[in-house]
């Protein structure tokens, strides 16, 4: 094997694009991330450059690998709750119930957590944090969200 070669494994995930359509496939995820401590996480991949990243997808059982442009993806959605925990300060950081108005139309209702300083971990300064892809958990999975298709951001009663 070739001392340039990064190993990687495969995540599941579904694209939402801004045509409105769907893409279901696979990230190429590192084994570590260079951002952090850990693997490297979808957010991580997103959030790491601008422009285009890889994604694998299979049609009539033969897998290819797409370049999709990240400006050009509303939302992520991954199976499953695990990546968001990965985060040190998970557990502690504010849990705020949301509703999400997206440029496809998409009402999304969730949870975020606001991992900032006491006294700035209000849903504003969520809001204006300079990450380009935020986590907004779901019953049963997790989705990024390209904040450049956030129109409106509410806080709601969590049920």
């Amino acid at each position: 094997m070739s001392e340039y070669r990064v190993e990687k494994r495969k995540a599941d995930a579904v694209l939402t694009l801004v045509d409105g359509s769907t893409v279901r496939g696979r990230f190429f995820i590192a084994g570590s991330s260079a951002t952090g401590q850990g693997p490297e996480r979808v957010k991580d991949l997103l959030t790491s450059e601008t422009g285009f990243f890889p994604f694998e997808v299979t049609d009539a059982g033969v897998a290819r690998t797409l370049l999709y442009n990240r400006a050009h993806v509303v939302m992520v959605a991954l199976t499953g709750d695990e990546e968001p925990r990965r985060s040190p300060d998970y557990e502690i950081a504010p849990r705020r119930a949301v509703s999400l108005l997206l440029s496809n139309g998409a009402r999304v209702p969730g949870t975020v957590r606001v991992d900032r300083p006491r006294g700035r971990d209000r849903l504003s300064d969520f809001a204006r944090s300079g990450e380009t892809f935020r986590y907004i958990e779901i019953p049963g999975a997790t989705l990024i969200v390209n904040v450049a298709h956030i129109i409106e951001l509410s806080e709601t009663i969590e049920s």
